[in-house]
Parts: structure tokens; C-alpha cells; sequence
């Protein structure tokens, strides 16, 4: 739902967020970047730099000068495992890159449209007890900051754990070193189970894999649980229908038809759902490691996804059914739980912890305030920490004891971009102006 390169009228892939820009910059160098964000700092304008959309907050937004990172989308250098890509790369190019010299990213998320930069900065993350969001597989960062000066972040830098997950409030990534690993295979396991079952299981389910998370179907006592393994060999592919049946026909064709019925008609949710839960079949099958991470989302949504320490995750889940009976709405999507290990990255959501994350979504043009407000009060007070491209209503005052070096990348940004030259309302509302 991105509006076109040149267009100064912008909207998210969600549609809930929209900007016109005063102008709208696309440099194909980094001294084109240095220089553009040089003179908006010496003029007193303020700009943005703007991945592919894929934020449900307002991060990217800019209403003075939108800057666009799609024509620095290549790759810069590869030594050993350590790859280094320009920050416009989307991850589907950078997935296809890795796959041809025999590599992968170690983890990822469920959507593979974002940008390197845009990834990053957000703290978008997979599942998996022994990994963490993808910006700690970060090793070196090159940005421009505030003052229009190129900065490179190497390894052993006391700032990388803050340009790591930074929000883009450093400055606009240019580069990004990225540690990654052997191109393998996955072996996914996705199985329907009444939740009862997974919750008795899930620390068992969590321990005895590399990667496993769950979705619970609202109005009933239903799950799907999703394993993915490492295996040697890819010798259990799905056939070419049974995929296109699964992950095009029923997951985006049906699934976005059953929507729209929802949507006009919100009686038939619930049994809806309660359909599409007893309907779910087991399936195995192997398939390189980014093919089972990342699936096509083409039904559009608005998303909300907190971070709880994981073991907060049974007081969350028990609240959810009460949340949802009382709306005045019908949800139609399944949550999502999925989980990581702690990290040091300042300001990622699982810094210092075991973390679970509950992801809660509404189908586009649909009601989703009252729910997401009600999913947070639950969550906040648990020391939840919310995703920073997904929805929520937190400010720098409630977010800073939710994070302990909260002041100290606030300092950074002081250092990197005094004059504020790549602030927003998001950014001033969630550090501070």
C-alpha cells in the first residue's frame, strides 16, 4: 500500500499510517545521503529515512523531507560469514543473496518485505530460545548522523549495542554488517492441539527445539503449534499444490474472502473460527531455512506485539479470552506467541531476559483500539515492553523504567543528532523531545 517512489503522499502496508512530505529525496550513494541530511541540518529541516512500510506506528513517518533508501540495496562485501549489504536491501533480496553463497540469516521473522535498516532499527525478531531479535546478528553499522558526518560502528564499539536497535534516531543507516551462518535446512512441524495441551508442553516444546511458537484461535480452546528444526537433508518437501494451498489458497485467498464476511457480518466470527480451528491438519516438510521462516502475507492487518518476561506469559494468555468477549467487536485473526532468549542490545525489547511475545492483529479497516489498549494494560505492568514498529500507547515517561539503559542511548541520540534532525512526533513522543 506504499504509494510510488516519487510520490510525496505515503501510506504504510497496514494503512493506518499516512504522510505528505514536503520533498522527497532518493540518493543512490552515501555521499548523497551525507550531503542531503548536511544541508537539512544546516537549513533547520528535519528528515526521515523510510523502508518499505511494513511499521504499524507512526516511526516513519515524515512530514518535511522523506528520504528513500531503495536505490542503496546492494551488496558491499562478503568474509567468511560476516556479510555486509547496504541498508536498503529488502530481506527477500538479502535471503536470495545469502542463499546463493551458501548462507542464511540464523533466525527471522514471519514477513520478509522490510528493509536491512528498517529490521533492524525496529527490533523485528523470529522465534527461538537461543537466539534474539535479527539486529543482534549486527556487526558493524555505517550510518550518517545529524551533523551530515559518515560514522562507522565496528565490533567492540561500546555504542553498537545502542546503533543496533536504534530506532532511527542516530542517524540513517547507510551499511550494515550482518554475522550470519551455513546455508540449512529446516524441518517444520505445524500441528493443531487444544491450548490446554501446548501450555502443559511449552517449556518441554520451547527447550527441545530451535524454534517454536503458537497461535490461539480467539472464541475457543483451540491452537496450531509450529516447530522448525535444522536438519541435514532436504528430503520431505511439500508438493507444489499442497503449498499453494496452504500458504496462497487457504492463508491468503480464503482467509482474506472469510475477513471481508467477518467484517460485514460480525456474528459469524466466532463460529468462524471455531471452524477454521477443528479444519487445521498436521503437516511436515523440509525446505531451505528462509522459505519456512518467511510467508506471504497478503491479507493486510494492524498488529500489536508485546514483550513479557516469559514467565508472565500464563497471566497474559488467561486475561486475553476476558479482553476479547468484552469488546464491542469481533477479532478475527489468531495470536500469535513466540519466544527468544535475552540479548544486550540496549534497546531491544528482550534485553536482559527470557522473553515471550504476544502479538495481537484486526483485520484492515477494522475497529482495533479498545483491544490493543486492553491487551497493553494487561502486559505493562508486567514489565512488557512493546514492539517498536507495532502498535501501543507508551511514552519516553512509562518506557524508560521498562528499560535500563533507556537514558543511555537517549545520550547517544544527543551525541549522534543534537539538533534533532531525524526526529518525528514517534520518536520525541517515545525518547522525548
Amino acid at each position: 500500500m506504499t504509494s510510488p517512489v516519487n510520490a510525496r503522499r505515503w501510506i504504510n502496508w497496514g494503512g493506518n499510517q499516512q504522510a505528505v512530505a514536503v520533498d522527497v529525496l532518493t540518493p543512490g550513494t552515501v555521499d548523497e545521503v551525507a550531503a542531503q541530511v548536511k544541508e537539512a541540518s544546516g537549513t533547520g529541516r528535519r528528515i526521515k529515512a523510510v523502508g518499505s512500510g511494513h511499521s504499524f506506528t507512526d516511526i516513519a513517518l515524515a512530514n518535511d523531507q522523506r528520504l528513500l533508501l531503495h536505490r542503496l540495496n546492494g551488496l558491499v562485501s562478503i568474509d567468511g560469514p560476516l556479510v555486509t549489504v547496504q541498508a536498503g536491501m529488502p530481506l527477500s533480496r538479502l535471503n536470495a543473496l545469502l542463499a546463493e553463497h551458501g548462507l542464511a540469516m540464523p533466525n527471522l521473522g514471519d514477513i520478509d518485505e522490510q528493509t536491512v535498516a528498517g529490521a533492524i532499527s525496529t527490533g523485528t525478531h523470529g522465534t527461538g530460545a537461543k537466539h534474539s531479535t535479527i539486529a543482534s546478528c549486527v556487526e558493524a553499522v555505517k550510518l550518517v548522523n545529524g551533523a551530515g558526518e559518515v560514522v562507522t560502528i565496528d565490533p567492540g564499539d561500546p555504542l553498537l549495542p545502542a546503533a543496533r536497535v536504534s530506532l532511527g534516531a542516530l542517524g540513517v543507516l547507510v551499511e550494515v554488517t550482518l554475522r550470519c551462518t551455513e546455508a540449512f535446512t529446516l524441518l517444520a512441524d505445524e500441528r493443531p492441539m487444544a491450548l490446554a495441551d501446548v501450555m502443559a508442553g511449552l517449556d518441554e516444546w520451547i527447550a527441545g527445539n530451535d524454534h517454536a511458537e503458537f497461535y490461539w484461535y480467539p472464541y475457543t480452546d483451540r491452537a496450531q503449534l509450529k516447530i522448525n528444526n535444522k536438519v541435514e537433508d532436504n528430503d520431505r518437501p511439500l508438493s507444489r499444490f499442497r503449498g499453494w494451498l496452504d500458504d496462497d489458497f487457504l492463508s491468503n485467498s480464503v482467509f482474506g474472502a472469510v475477513c471481508r464476511i467477518g467484517r460485514a457480518v460480525p456474528a459469524t466470527v466466532p463460529p468462524i473460527s471455531a471452524l477454521a480451528a477443528r479444519a487445521l491438519t498436521a503437516r511436515t516438510y523440509t525446505e531451505r531455512s528462509d522459505r519456512v521462516f518467511c510467508t506471504p502475507r497478503r491479507v493486510h492487518f494492524t498488529e500489536m506485539e508485546y514483550e513479557i518476561p516469559r514467565s508472565a506469559l500464563p497471566e497474559v494468555l488467561d486475561a486475553l479470552p476476558r479482553i476479547i468477549d468484552g469488546l464491542p467487536f469481533r477479532v478475527q485473526f489468531p495470536v500469535e506467541v513466540r519466544f527468544t532468549g535475552p540479548d544486550d542490545v540496549w534497546m531491544s525489547h528482550g534485553y536482559g531476559r527470557d522473553s515471550a511475545y504476544v502479538a495481537v492483529h484486526q483485520f484492515v479497516g477494522n475497529d482495533y483500539e479498545p483491544y490493543f489498549r486492553a491487551v497493553e494494560a494487561v502486559c505493562r505492568p508486567l514489565g512488557g515492553r512493546p514492539h517498536w514498529g507495532k502498535l501501543h500507547y507508551r511514552t519516553a515517561e512509562d518506557l524508560r523504567p521498562a528499560y535500563e539503559k533507556f537514558d543511555d542511548f537517549v545520550a547517544v541520540r544527543d551525541q549522534f543528532d543534537p539538533a534533532r534532525v531525524f526526529a518525528n512526533d514517534y520518536l520525541d513522543r517515545v525518547l522525548g523531545s
